[in-house]
C-alpha cells in the first residue's frame, strides 16, 4: 500500500495520547507573506525538537485558502549563518502521510526516545541547510480544515470513521480515540497530484515572504515514496508560475530536486515487484514465492485483462473510475501477494512485521498539550488521513504516471540538479523500478554513464550511483524505504553534495560542463541474507547502523566492494508511498 507507514488501528490518527481536545492556540503572529497569502506562527521553544538554545525554530500556518491552512515546521541550520544558508523543503508522500515522519524518523534535528523525551540527531539535514517541513495537502498532520471534536469508531469490517461529538465532551463508549480533527471534507483538500501542486506553492510564497531572512539563497525540494508524484509535477509547477511573472509573488530560485525511493510510473513499479521478489530478484539471496506463488503473481500481472492491461487502459482513456479500479487491482491482487503469503515488512523486507524500526515513539509526544502548545496546533496529529486518501483513490492518482518522468526531463532540461535515490531493501519502491524511471528520464549522457561507489568520510561504500551532469540515480545498500534512518551519514553526505552542485560520488567535482560517471553498467553488488531476520523482533528493539539490524544480533558485516574489505552502515523504513 501507499497510504499508511502506521499500524492499521492507527492509520486515522495517532492514539495514545490523543483522548484529548486540543486548545485552539491563541499566541500566533501574523504575517502577510508573498501573493498575499497570510502566516500565523510561533517561535517554538528549545527542547521541543532542537536542543541547541543558539538554533531557532519557528511553526505554524499558511492559510491558502477558507478553511485550508498548511501546517509548517521549520529549523535555522545548525553549522552556518542560517541567513546565508540555503533552504530546503521536506515533504512526505502517501498520499496523506504526515512530514513529520520526515522530521522525526529520518533528518530532522531530533528524534523521540522510549521516554518520551527529544534527543538530537547528528545527522540531521539542518546541518548544512536551513529546513522547513510541510504537512500537505489540507488535513494531512497538523494542517486543517473545519476542526471538530470526536472520536474514532472502527466498523464490522475494520473501517474507521471520525465521527464528530456535538456537546465537546469524550463518551466512554469512545475509549482514547477522542481528538479534535478536521471533518473530513473531500471538496477541502486535494484529490490529485496536479491539483495539490497550487496549494504547495502558496505555503512556499505565505513563508517565504514571512520569513524573507531565510528565503535568500536558493530553494531545493526533498521527498520520497508519493513524492515521485508529487516532486516532479509541484516543481515543474513552482517553474511555471515563476515564468509568469505574477505580481506581489516571489521567483521561487529552484536549484535541487532530492526524491527517495519513489512511485513514479506505476506501469513499471508494478512490474518491479515481480523483479524484486522472482526475476532477476533482489540482492539479498531472498526468494519469497514458491513455483505456484510465482506464477500467480505473473498471471496478475500479465494475465488479459489484468493489472498492467488496466493500467494501460487508464494512461490511454484517464477516466477516474478506470484508474480507480486500476488501483485496487493492482494493490490487491500484485502489490499485496508480498503481504499475504509473507508477513513481512513491505518497506524493509529484511523484517517481519510489526517491524520496530524506524522508531515511531514520537507519535505520541506530538500528541501531548505540551507540545500542541509550543508548536500552535489546531488539531491532533494525523499519521495518515483516510480523508486524502480516499481522495485520491477515487480519482484513481496512484496508478496514473501523472507526467512526472516528462516534468524530471523538464526540470533536467531547466538546469534544475535532480537527485534520485533507492534503498535496496524497500519492496514498496524498489530500487530496480527506480533504476527503470531513471532511464526513462533520458537525460543527456545517462545511457553512456556507468555505476560507481559512492564515497563517504567513514570510509565505508553505502552504496553505487550513476550520474550525468545534473541527473543522478543512486542505489543505497541495506537501506529500507526510509533512507536517513538506516545510512544516515551516508544520506546526509548525499544531501549536502546534491544542494551543493557537486558530484554525488565524492562530493570533490562541481558539477560543470559535461560531467559522466564511467563504470558498470548494472550495479551488482550482493548483499547476502546475513541481515534477514526470521522472527519478529521485540516492539523495543534498537536498529545498530554499523551491523545493519537489530542490536540483538551481534553480526557484523565484512565484504569487498572493489575498494578492499569494508564494514558499513545500514538503516531502514515503513510509510506510506
Amino acid at each position: 500500500m501507499r497510504f499508511s507507514l502506521l499500524p492499521a488501528a492507527l492509520s486515522i490518527w495517532i492514539a495514545g495520547s490523543s483522548s484529548q481536545f486540543v486548545k485552539a492556540p491563541t499566541d500566533l503572529i501574523n504575517a502577510t507573506g508573498y501573493a498575499g497569502i497570510n502566516v500565523r506562527y510561533k517561535e517554538v521553544p528549545t527542547g521541543i525538537c532542537e536542543l541547541d538554545p543558539n538554533v531557532k525554530s519557528y511553526s505554524g500556518y499558511a492559510d491558502v485558502a477558507e478553511n485550508e491552512h498548511i501546517f509548517f515546521w521549520f529549523f535555522e541550520a545548525r553549522n552556518q549563518d542560517p541567513t546565508e544558508a540555503p533552504l530546503t523543503v521536506w515533504i512526505n508522500g502517501g498520499p496523506g502521510s504526515t512530514s513529520m515522519i520526515g522530521l522525526f524518523e529520518e533528518n530532522g534535528p531530533c528524534r523521540v526516545d522510549s521516554n518520551g523525551n527529544p534527543y538530537s540527531n547528528p545527522y540531521s539535514w539542518s546541518n548544512a541547510s536551513n529546513m522547513l517541513y510541510i504537512d500537505q495537502p489540507t488535513q494531512v498532520g497538523f494542517s486543517y480544515s473545519i476542526i471538530t471534536d470526536g472520536y474514532v469508531a472502527t466498523s464490522s469490517d475494520g473501517t474507521k470513521s471520525k465521527i464528530s461529538i456535538p456537546d465537546g465532551i469524550c463518551p466512554d463508549y469512545a475509549g482514547n480515540t477522542c481528538g479534535s480533527y478536521s471533518v473530513a471534507n473531500l471538496s477541502l483538500t486535494a484529490n490529485t497530484t496536479a491539483n495539490a501542486a497550487p496549494n504547495f506553492w502558496k505555503t512556499l510564497q505565505g513563508f517565504m515572504g514571512a520569513f524573507p531572512q531565510y528565503s535568500r539563497n536558493g530553494f531545493h525540494f526533498s521527498t520520497e515514496s508519493y513524492g515521485g508524484h508529487y516532486g516532479p509535477i509541484f516543481n515543474e509547477y513552482i517553474e511555471e508560475q515563476n515564468a509568469k511573472k505574477i505580481p506581489g509573488a516571489h521567483h521561487i530560485s529552484l536549484e535541487t530536486v532530492l526524491i527517495g525511493n519513489g512511485w513514479y510510473d506505476p506501469l513499471i513499479q508494478y512490474q518491479a515487484y515481480y523483479n524484486f521478489t522472482v526475476w532477476p530478484g533482489n540482492t539479498y539471496d531472498y526468494s519469497p514465492y514458491n513455483k505456484s506463488v510465482q506464477a500467480q503473481l505473473y498471471n496478475n500481472l500479465y494475465g488479459k485483462g489484468n493489472c498492467i492491461d488496466q493500467v494501460q487502459d487508464c494512461y490511454d482513456r484517464g477516466i477516474n473510475e478506470i484508474c480507480s479500479a486500476a488501483d485496487s487491482f493492482c494493490a490487491n491482487f500484485v502489490e499485496s501477494i508480498y503481504d499475504d503469503y509473507l508477513g513481512r515488512d513491505e518497506y524493509d523486507m529484511r523484517e517481519f512485521v510489526p517491524d520496530p524500526f524506524p522508531y515511531s515513539y514520537y507519535q505520541d509526544y506530538l500528541n501531548t498539550p505540551k507540545v500542541q502548545s509550543a508548536i500552535g496546533a489546531f488539531q491532533n496529529i494525523s499519521g495518515s488521513s483516510s480523508a486524502v486518501y480516499n481522495a485520491f483513490t477515487a480519482t484513481g492518482d496512484d496508478s496514473r504516471e501523472s507526467g512526472t518522468i516528462e516534468a524530471l526531463r523538464k526540470l533536467v532540461a531547466q538546469g534544475v540538479n535532480v537527485v534520485l535515490f533507492a534503498g535496496d531493501a524497500d519492496y514498496n519502491c524498489n530500487w530496480l523500478g527506480n533504476e527503470v524511471v531513471a532511464g526513462k528520464v533520458q537525460a543527456p549522457g545517462f545511457e553512456n554513464a556507468g555505476y560507481i561507489n559512492i564515497t563517504t568520510s567513514d570510509s565505508i561504500v553505502h552504496g553505487q550511483v550513476k550520474q550525468a551532469g545534473h541527473f543522478s540515480f543512486s542505489r543505497i545498500y541495506e537501506s529500507g524505504h526510509e533512507v536517513p534512518f538506516y545510512q544516515p551519514l551516508a544520506a546526509l553526505e548525499l544531501f549536502q553534495r546534491a544542494i551543493g552542485g557537486k558530484d554525488i560520488a565524492t562530493g570533490t567535482v562541481k558539477l560543470v560542463g559535461s560531467y559522466l560517471t564511467h563504470g558498470t553498467a548494472k550495479s551488482t553488488y550482493r548483499e547476502g541474507n546475513a541481515t534477514m531476520q526470521f522472527e519478529v523482533l521485540p516492539g523495543n528493539s534498537t536498529y545498530n547502523t554499523m551491523l545493519n539490524g537489530p542490536d540483538k544480533i551481534q553480526r557484523r558485516m565484512a565484504d569487498a566492494r572493489g575498494v578492499g574489505i569494508l564494514s558499513h552502515a545500514g538503516r531502514k523504513f515503513k510509510p506510506g508511498r
